[in-house]
């Protein structure tokens, strides 16, 4: 790894990256197998700019583990519910471990049945979505998931805040392209982002959050205490939040945004719901025509004037993180270090 002073930024070899987060999940109670999965998330997330869910997070899961709410040796049940359905019990663990145990079953039902579904609960999901979707993509496969969050969102009308961020990520292929990929928060803001916004004292924009007393602000600090975040798009984000929370917990057999009580867990961040991922085999209905049709479509969208596709900012700093090393601060890279040791 090497420091540039220029930019106060350090940078570090993904394989570096991943080995240190996975050690300081080792460290703080997660088997090697359970670490190996989120240290791939959260290492990810960093490589490819999404800092909210990148090393930021890493402090909110050391706390979750240490506050016992957590289970980070889980190991996962699988069940084979029909041939197009498969169900898993995070046993209370996180939900990357839940879909590495389940994936290989998934994407076989998905190539035999031409779409399968994979419903995990008792699940906990802190990361980005969309490295849960985006390896269906590389293998030519069409992949959309939803998981809901904990209560931090006021729907469109109402008074108190009820559902979570709840995202939704999709990953289709594209010939002679990265797959498409996007992963997209149905709040209109991400709830990590507006930490980062508090840490930094940034002003937010207008339209992303309510104080303690319902009124409009652009105060990251007041959101976070006591506050709500609104959805994006007033009724139509508020109607996709809802989608959300059906299908990722009312169909799986998680829990609702609301129905987790993490008061007697000091210092937990992790929301305890659940999560679906549908994923759709294109060759039983376009052959070998269906990356070329998303290319198709691409072309199309460029030739109208889109400069940038959804995604695709995630893969410039891929690129240039494959080539300089990913980027941290100091300060970051040193409290890594320390929890690794603590």
């Amino acid at each position: 790894m090497s420091a540039r002073p220029d930019t106060a930024v350090t940078q570090i070899a993904f394989a570096d990256l991943q080995a240190l987060l996975h050690r300081i999940f080792v460290r703080h109670g997660c088997s090697e197998t359970v670490a190996a999965s989120l240290a791939f998330n959260c290492a990810s997330a960093q490589r490819d700019g999404a800092h909210s869910h990148g090393v930021f997070r890493i402090p909110g899961y050391v706390s979750t583990l240490a506050s016992g709410w957590v289970d980070g040796r889980a190991v996962p049940v699988v069940s084979d519910v029909a041939s197009g359905y498969v169900s898993v019990d995070a046993q209370g663990g996180f939900a990357q471990p839940a879909l590495a145990a389940a994936r290989a079953l998934l994407v076989e039902k998905a190539r035999s049945a031409g779409i399968a579904v994979l419903a995990i609960h008792n699940s906990h999901h802190f990361a980005a979505l969309w490295p849960d979707v985006e390896p269906f993509a590389d293998e030519g496969l069409v992949a959309l998931s939803v998981v809901n969050s904990m209560t931090c969102v006021v729907p469109h009308g109402a008074r108190k805040p009820l559902f979570g961020t709840n995202p939704i990520a999709f990953a289709a292929p594209c010939a002679g392209s990265d797959p498409i990929v996007f992963d997209m928060a149905t709040s209109a803001i991400a709830h990590g982002d507006v930490q980062i916004a508090a840490r930094k004292g940034e002003l937010l924009p207008e339209g992303m959050g309510v104080d303690s007393e319902g009124q409009p602000t652009r105060e990251p600090g007041k959101i976070l205490d006591g506050g709500a975040l609104l959805p994006f798009g007033g009724h139509k984000g508020s109607a996709l939040s809802m989608m959300v929370e059906l299908l990722a917990a009312a169909l799986t057999g998680g829990h609702f945004s609301w129905e987790f009580d993490w008061a007697q867990h000091p210092g937990a961040k992790t929301p305890w719901t659940g999560q679906l991922i549908i994923v759709i085999d294109p060759s039983k209905a376009q052959g070998n025509r269906f990356a070329e049709r998303s290319r198709q479509l691409v072309e199309q969208m460029q030739a109208v004037g889109l400069t940038r596709m959804p995604g695709e900012r995630r893969y410039r700093e891929r690129e240039a993180s494959a080539r300089d090393g990913v980027s941290l601060t100091p300060q970051e890279l040193a409290q890594l270090q320390a929890m690794a040791q603590d």
